[in-house]
């Protein structure tokens, strides 16, 4: 199982042997929509309708409709767990699944 930490400043690292390492970042899609990590990329690739998405995210439909259509922007804690999912979808979906 990955082990990932947010730090501070944004960056996401890995931490392995109790060092923490940079994980790459994953190249952006052209056709995905401006935005800090593409909401709709994100769902799609994690192949989630917007139903299913916000039930795993626990947040209104409406608020997944707003980000992709760029009327709203994910702000904070919203942001941070949208950038991990960027990183590692299976390991946040299986702890968001737990809670």
């Amino acid at each position: 199982m990955q082990r990932l930490r947010l730090k501070a400043d944004g960056r996401i690292v890995e931490l392995r042997d109790g060092q923490e390492v940079p994980l790459a970042p994953i190249a952006p899609d052209a056709s995905a929509p401006s935005g800090p990590v593409g909401v709709r990329d994100l769902r799609r690739r994690a192949h989630l309708t917007q139903q299913e998405f916000a039930a795993k995210l626990g947040v209104p439909v409406e608020t997944i409709r707003n980000w992709e259509q760029g009327k709203r922007m994910p702000r904070g804690p919203a942001r941070a767990l949208l950038t991990v999912i960027a990183h590692a979808p299976d390991a946040v979906f299986a702890a968001l699944a737990k809670a």
